[in-house]
């Protein structure tokens, strides 16, 4: 065989690596599926349901300013996720992305015209999203090769590996001086792909004490993405790594909470859930539950949280143990529960999630929906009667939550959290003949063996005040009207 040319070596070097950091950076995003259905909870079951597997990436210790002030910002409720607005650039653009706890990296679709996102067909209701524009912002610039941050960004056995395919020489790469543009990324979430551009512009946020006043926070660092595959809206990276949205601004020595609204509430532009990052968040904070939060020693920049049991009915009913590795990691990272913003439905890994519908399934009398488990991908459904409630000479359907169990999941320190009625079985529809179908919103984990064990997602933490209390390295739970507490946050428009 003929010797191969330089260029070859090249190309086929760009090759591997490219590919080696589309595997590294997947702290995956696996889509479960569920059927089609044409009822109500139809935009429910073709929520973003998403499980990251952690990528590896470095913390950085970042010194939180004496001039930092907490900030108050709305988190919009769409049928598949909470949305926050992005104020970018110079004049500022408004940008509407998902919140997520679950990963690190904050990117915006950019171009109008030119963003392009392959077998988006299902997601055609954010068709209308905003997207960036890099050539309307001034103070826009492309992000160097010189930026700790182009180095977390591409995640290889070297982290120099695509800065040295740019033209970066090694003396100019150890000494941190290489001003070539930092080489395009690759992201990966599970189905999902995202290709774009680490940028640098000028982020604006709002206090807590007064919603017109903003802080401008220079330099901030995102992906600018021109191409995605199934990924039609950005993303704000709540993670601890140092490319996230807290770590950037200076709040992640501190915390945050947020308070999510039941779906009810969903595409709803009058209310809005209530997110504060800063010491407002975490102070006076006396009378909440607290859980660990668990050190993953190889992906540390995820939260975790140790999950004891689950019971069913009242919380002193009688306790189902869950697997040690929903608490444990073992050798390779593997394990724990993760707390997750970006991921739809609680998942439970087997043999316990079965159990753990078989438990149910024997204590509730109301006979199965087995037609709607067929045409939604759910696994525990059940026709539930419905109440006659006389109200001004009107009859009106009521639906009692109160005849199916409620659920209590049992945390590290002895933190037991009811789940609020709602957040465990879901109205498929409107009643008919005096019964209405209610299905579980658990699922099975798809990966046994790799990345967590179980994931504790957003549908389960609505009305549920969350508190990422970073100083202390804990997070708390407390049951709550988010509704109300968004209006006491001057959240609501009248």
């Amino acid at each position: 065989m003929a010797p191969s040319s330089l260029f070859d070596n090249i190309f086929s070097l760009f090759l591997f690596i490219s590919l080696f950091s589309i595997a590294h950076n997947s702290h995956a995003r696996q889509h479960t599926t569920p059927k089609t259905s044409d009822s109500l909870v139809l935009g429910l079951t073709n929520t973003r349901t998403t499980i990251k597997l952690p990528k590896e990436s470095s913390i950085l210790n970042l010194k939180v300013s004496s001039q930092t002030v907490d900030m108050l910002e709305p988190l919009k409720e769409v049928r598949d996720g909470y949305i926050i607005s992005l104020n970018l650039g110079s004049p500022p653009q408004v940008i509407q992305v998902y919140m997520d706890t679950g990963s690190d990296l904050t990117w915006v679709p950019c171009g109008n015209l030119s963003f392009n996102c392959i077998d988006c067909q299902d997601y055609t209701i954010h068709s209308s999203m905003s997207r960036y524009s890099p050539l309307h912002s001034s103070s826009c610039v492309r992000d160097t090769c010189a930026s700790q941050f182009c180095i977390d960004v591409h995640s290889s056995d070297n982290p120099y590996d695509p800065c040295n395919i740019a033209g970066c020489s090694l003396s100019t790469l150890m000494k941190g001086i290489c001003s070539r543009p930092c080489p395009s990324f690759v992201y990966t979430y599970g189905e999902g792909i995202v290709s774009g551009t680490l940028t640098r512009d000028t982020l604006r946020v709002h206090g807590t004490t007064d919603r017109d006043v903003t802080r401008e926070v220079s330099n901030f660092g995102f992906g600018c993405v021109g191409s995605t595959y199934r990924e039609p809206i950005g993303i704000a990276g709540f993670g601890k790594g140092s490319l996230s949205l807290p770590s950037q601004l200076g709040f992640i020595q501190k915390g945050f909470s947020h308070c999510f609204l039941p779906f009810k509430f969903a595409n709803n532009p009058n209310v809005s859930s209530p997110l504060v990052v800063g010491d407002l968040a975490i102070s006076s904070k006396e009378d909440m539950q607290f859980t660990p939060m668990l050190t993953n020693p190889m992906y540390p920049n995820y939260y975790y949280i140790g999950l004891v049991g689950i019971s069913l009915g009242t919380v002193s009913g009688s306790l189902i143990q869950v697997p040690t590795n929903l608490r444990d990691f073992d050798i390779s990272g593997n394990g724990g529960m993760l707390i997750d913003s970006g991921t739809t439905y609680t998942h439970l890994p087997q043999p316990f999630y079965s159990q753990l519908l078989s438990e149910l399934e024997s204590v509730i009398n109301h006979p199965r929906a087995t037609e709607v488990e067929a045409r939604t991908g759910f696994d525990l459904c059940f026709m539930v009667p419905c109440i006659n409630n006389i109200t001004n000479g009107l009859a009106l359907m009521d639906i009692d939550d109160h005849l199916l169990p409620s659920i209590t999941f049992h945390f590290m320190n002895n933190v037991s959290l009811v789940l609020p009625q709602g957040n465990s079985f879901y109205a498929m529809g409107a009643p008919r003949n005096s019964t209405v179908v209610k299905c579980l919103l658990f699922q099975s984990m798809d990966d046994e063996e790799y990345g967590p064990a179980g994931v504790f997602g957003s549908f389960q933490q609505q009305n549920v005040e969350v508190v990422y209390d970073m100083e202390n390295q804990r997070i708390g739970f407390q049951t709550m009207d988010c509704a109300s507490s968004s209006a006491f946050q001057q959240l609501n428009k009248p």
